[in-house]
């Protein structure tokens, strides 16, 4: 975890940014982005460097080439180690008219470096610069841990920004989605509406915890950093950020792509995915002409919440699960498309369950209750019954703030401290993970007005495929004594009785 002082460092650069003119949250992401990208750089020449020394060879790889750049200035002048001892405004021109256009030239062979060719380098002042350097030279960036949780802290930032929020699903929500999945090392995961990767970059952290040994395997391995991770984004600053929060978490060239889903054709990636998990952007519409034709196949509709179901159903592969967030709308919509599609999972694949989230799961920057589902591609039926699960809490507060309203300890699917009821009140989490992993058991006795509970097939057809908890849950109603009306009347009767006996005595009194 990161410690007070990096934390308020970054709050005060944060500061400095908005001082400086650049409010907007992910372009403050976006040119942090930049220097980490060049720190990371030099110290890949560095580690080469160093294996040449050893053996006596010349550097097999050299990422800052010998020589001078075209306005005379020597590539060692670019690297991170000179340039942070440099004068703030030989920094500033330095990063603006040399190393900048060099980033945009060259890459590493990452990910991330393919996006930079459109970057824009926009940071104003000397001053900023200098203190977004001298804050990326403090932490230990050799710690993947400490890294990746100041990127993670810069990306909750994004929360503040009604514009940007969107991209950002909140990271115990995935979590408990991953948890819920159980990713393994040879799963191919995908992620059609990628944002900053949080969804990729969870697993990964999943994979590094419940599989210790899994970097022993060289072919296990080269899978986890090349051909587990895929995800596509159509916008290219997120493309940049989303990428680089994969290279800070240890996943060295995940395949992150420029790709509007929902347009192009999807030969080459229909039935290549094992895990689909994603919260795509919903409440939009497209023309039909805009929309791929493989997916009005399936679903003839402009809705894109509508048209992402369709595609994850083509990108899953056989025995393929997905965890995707949906609008309540999805469950219940009364058009031709919604109950075409709700009947594909529930008929033909396995619907698993639905998790009903909290109304305000996704504040500040959106209040539309939405939904977890769960399903399997078996394009063979097998939907038996459908677990069901009313979250009421999540952890944090549901207002426009979404304070924690337990210590950091207690929060999560998976918090590292035992709750108690009344904390379980406030972070239904680890009680939805717990029943979730009984769903084919002691799930299936609960009753319908329990918290979760199960619901056959049959009665899911017979309500015509509507796949909302209200539907199916029954409330329990206290009962109360009835009091006939002449009782009524009587007590009343004499309760005016009362007051003008108390009225007389009174005017006694004052006489």
């Amino acid at each position: 975890m990161l410690t007070g002082n990096i934390r308020s460092q970054v709050d005060a650069i944060w500061n400095a940014f908005w001082s400086g003119g650049i409010a907007n949250p992910y372009e403050v992401i976006e040119q942090i982005t930049y220097l980490l990208f060049l720190k990371r750089l030099d110290e890949l020449q560095t580690v080469e460097e160093r294996k040449a020394a050893l053996t006596g060879q010349p550097v097999a790889r050299r990422i800052f080439p010998e020589g001078k750049d075209r306005l005379g200035l020597d590539y060692e002048q670019f690297r991170w180690k000179n340039l942070k001892n440099a004068a703030p405004d030989v920094m500033l021109e330095r990063v603006r008219d040399h190393v900048f256009l060099f980033l945009q030239k060259m890459g590493d062979g990452s990910t991330y470096a393919q996006f930079m060719r459109d970057a824009r380098f926009t940071i104003p002042t000397a001053f900023l610069l200098v203190k977004v350097v001298d804050l990326i030279s403090e932490i230990p960036m050799d710690d993947r841990d400490t890294k990746g949780d100041l990127y993670e802290y810069l990306l909750s930032k994004l929360a503040t920004s009604g514009t940007n929020g969107q991209f950002r699903t909140p990271r115990h929500i995935i979590r408990l989605m991953v948890e819920m999945t159980a990713p393994t090392p040879k799963d191919i995961v995908c992620d059609p509406a990628a944002g900053t990767c949080g969804f990729l970059m969870v697993t990964g952290e999943y994979l590094r915890e419940n599989y210790p040994n899994l970097f022993a395997d060289p072919k296990l391995r080269k899978h986890f950093h090349e051909g587990l991770f895929h995800g596509f984004e159509n916008d290219a600053s997120m493309l940049r950020i989303g990428s680089m929060n994969m290279l800070l978490h240890g996943v060295e060239n995940p395949d992150i792509q420029r790709r509007d889903s929902l347009s192009q054709d999807h030969s080459g990636e229909e039935e290549k995915y094992s895990l689909v998990l994603a919260n795509p952007p919903f409440a939009g519409s497209l023309d039909y002409e805009n929309v791929a034709k493989d997916l009005l196949a399936t679903v003839k509709t402009k809705k894109t919440e509508l048209l992402f179901l369709a595609l994850f159903l083509r990108l899953l592969k056989p025995g393929g699960r997905a965890a995707v967030i949906v609008p309540d709308g999805v469950l219940f919509g009364s058009s031709t498309a919604h109950k075409t599609l709700r009947q594909q999972i529930v008929e033909d694949q396995k619907l698993d369950a639905v998790i009903s989230l909290p109304s305000g799961a996704f504040r500040p920057y959106a209040g539309v209750s939405t939904a977890i589902l769960l399903f399997t591609k078996t394009n063979s039926g097998g939907t038996d019954h459908v677990w069901f699960y009313d979250m009421e809490a999540d952890g944090w507060s549901l207002d426009d703030k979404r304070q924690p309203l337990l210590p950091p300890e207690k929060l999560g699917p998976v918090p590292q401290e035992p709750l108690t009821a009344e904390e379980q009140a406030k972070n239904n989490l680890p009680d939805a993970l717990s029943r979730w992993n009984l769903r084919n058991g002691a799930e299936l006795e609960r009753p319908r007005t329990a918290q979760s509970f199960c619901v056959p097939k049959a009665d899911i057809v017979e309500n015509n495929f509507d796949l909302s908890l209200n539907r199916y849950k029954q409330v329990v109603y206290e009962e109360v004594e009835h009091v006939p009306p002449q009782r009524i009347l009587a007590e009343l009767m004499e309760l005016e009785e009362e007051i003008q006996t108390g009225l007389r005595e009174l005017e006694g009194m004052l006489k």
